[in-house]
């Protein structure tokens, strides 16, 4: 079977059977055997990597390679090696079994993110084997904890190992370079942007007591009513300069009327929607409730953790409406904050993105979007890094792409991993 395998698919299939689950909070299975496979692809390459653990059992891989002309800066190409949780009951096949089914690669990771891991392997592996040098200086790394903000990965490196960066000035990594359908044509999303990230906890104090008691100050009740607040609220539609780029590629694609509203114009996009729907708002999405400890016990605590994606710039005045939606009764712990992004869709890097698609996908459109949830960009943009989502993809109709991030049954086409492999092959021996 592995003699079959195209090698991103085979490295892909391995990474995924390496859990790495991440519950967050500094709870996780732990990055290090998945790093210490990486650390020997990297080996087997002639390169030098590092291995860094931020804590116990949480360790990145950071590499350099050495450029065509190294008198221009850096571009740091990253992924991440931890998952989300998957619970193996919801699932069609076994999330960690790394199974190839269908034409296609399915587990935890397929596409958040070990598929990219896969590719930025292999198209090194490309050039280097070959002789070749990337154009440029290449900062190759593959942290933890992302999914829990990068607190005990890219964070962690930066403010700590800020060295191993030294003269970047650019990036690309994951959730941007994948196609969609409009109206029968193919194009590309490239993310250029993500929206601000702040997980905030929300916190109802009551009064302990007996099940059986009337009790109007109860916790649990009135964390509900909060949630329900929060959870139903409609944030105003805002529209920044990446979107209303976005937008308008859309509206010729489709052949919009002029006049056509954007969220309807959205809606017509298909699968697309269920990322760039939430372009255009703000979302604050309720997640994990945890209150009491007995049937008959009505507890004096209960909280909440809520997703809160606000737009740059936007985040005081966002939790200042939240604690009006939620009351005075009820406190907001702000647990982890990081900043929003929106760079051009422009430049020599952008220019070569773009290029390299249409080179292998002659007559594609690509288009800039705004990202609703997070990289390790985020992280790496305090060192002046100007961050882009480009793992390429070129996907078939029938996939709900946006669905396969933390969804259940994650997976992603064979074909699409090679195509991926060779346009982040051009791109690199090109930008």
């Amino acid at each position: 079977m592995d003699g079959a395998l195209e090698d991103t698919a085979r490295i892909a299939r391995d990474l995924i059977r390496f859990d790495t689950t991440n519950w967050g909070a500094g709870r996780a299975t732990g990055e290090t055997e998945a790093a210490e496979y990486v650390e020997a692809e990297l080996r087997s390459l002639g390169l030098d990597p590092v291995l860094i653990d931020a804590a116990p059992r949480r360790t990145s891989v950071v590499a350099r390679v050495e450029g065509a002309d190294p008198s221009r800066p850096a571009l740091v190409v990253h992924g991440h090696l931890d998952v989300v949780p998957a619970d193996p009951a919801n699932w069609s096949v076994d999330p960690f079994g790394g199974e190839i089914r269908d034409g296609m690669l399915w587990g935890r990771g397929a596409v958040d993110m070990k598929d990219m891991d896969a590719m930025i392997l292999t198209s090194l592996g490309d050039i280097l084997r070959s002789g070749r040098r990337p154009a440029r200086d290449l900062v190759v790394a593959f942290f933890s904890d992302e999914e829990n903000g990068g607190v005990y990965g890219s964070h962690h490196l930066v403010a700590h190992h800020p060295e191993l960066f030294a003269g970047a000035t650019e990036a690309i990594s994951e959730v941007g370079g994948y196609s969609i359908e409009l109206a029968g044509k193919r194009a590309y999303l490239l993310q250029t942007g993500e929206k601000a990230l702040v997980w905030i906890r929300l916190v109802a104090r009551g009064v302990a007591a007996h099940g059986s008691r009337v009790i109007h100050d109860n916790a649990v009740t009135k964390l509900a009513e909060a949630i329900a607040r929060v959870g139903r609220h409609e944030w105003p539609v805002q529209f920044g300069p990446t979107t209303t780029a976005m937008l308008a590629e859309v509206r010729r694609l489709l052949d919009a009327a002029p006049g056509e509203d954007a969220v309807d114009l959205i809606e017509r996009t298909g699968v697309a929607a269920g990322f760039l729907r939430s372009t255009v708002r703000t979302t604050s999405n309720p997640t994990v409730l945890e209150a009491g400890y007995k049937h008959n016990v009505i507890p004096d605590r209960a909280e909440a953790l809520v997703d809160v994606r606000p737009f740059a710039g936007q985040e005081e005045a966002v939790l200042e409406q939240l604690r009006e939606l939620v009351g005075p009764e009820i406190e907001i712990e702000v647990v982890h904050h990081d900043v929003g992004l929106e760079n051009p869709f422009s430049g020599a890097l952008v220019e070569r993105m773009v290029g390299a698609l249409q080179r292998h996908d002659p007559g594609a459109a690509v288009l800039p979007y705004l990202l609703s949830g997070g990289t390790d960009n985020k992280a790496l943009s305090v060192l002046g890094i100007t961050g882009y989502g480009f793992a390429p993809l070129r996907l078939g109709p029938g996939l709900d792409f946006p669905a396969m991030f933390h969804g259940v049954d994650e997976r992603v086409p064979l074909d699409a991993l090679a195509f991926g492999r060779a346009v982040l092959t051009e791109l690199l021996l090109d930008a």
